[in-house]
């Protein structure tokens, strides 16, 4: 499969109980931090599930392509990156990247 970009990273979290106000506003300044302004970056975005689960939570980053993925994160890019403070806050968590090159329309998502 040829990868083309934008790749999403998507960090997806179940939140400890009584943890996810605190990770979402995690997420709104350490996470933020370690992705904007990083070469290849496209933004971020994060939300929490509606849908029953309340405690999960997700973490959206937009990449160029996946060698800005790899410059950034790395030689473990395949693996979560847990900011220091995060462990305590999280039960489990994963993280995929998706090739939305066929898809990608460029909106606002305010």
């Amino acid at each position: 499969m040829a990868v083309k970009g934008p790749i999403l990273r998507i960090f997806e979290v179940e939140a400890k109980p009584e943890s996810c106000e605190k990770l979402l506003a995690n997420f709104k300044t350490t996470s933020a931090d370690v992705v904007q302004n990083e070469p290849g970056n496209n933004g971020y975005f994060f939300g929490q599930c509606i849908q029953g689960d309340e405690n999960v939570v997700m973490f959206v980053s937009v990449w160029e392509d996946l060698e800005a993925v790899k410059t950034r994160f790395g030689e473990n890019w395949r693996e979560s990156f847990i900011p220091d403070g995060y462990e305590e806050l999280i039960e489990k968590c994963s993280i995929r990247h998706f090739d939305v090159g066929a898809g990608w329309h460029v909106g606002n998502f305010s």
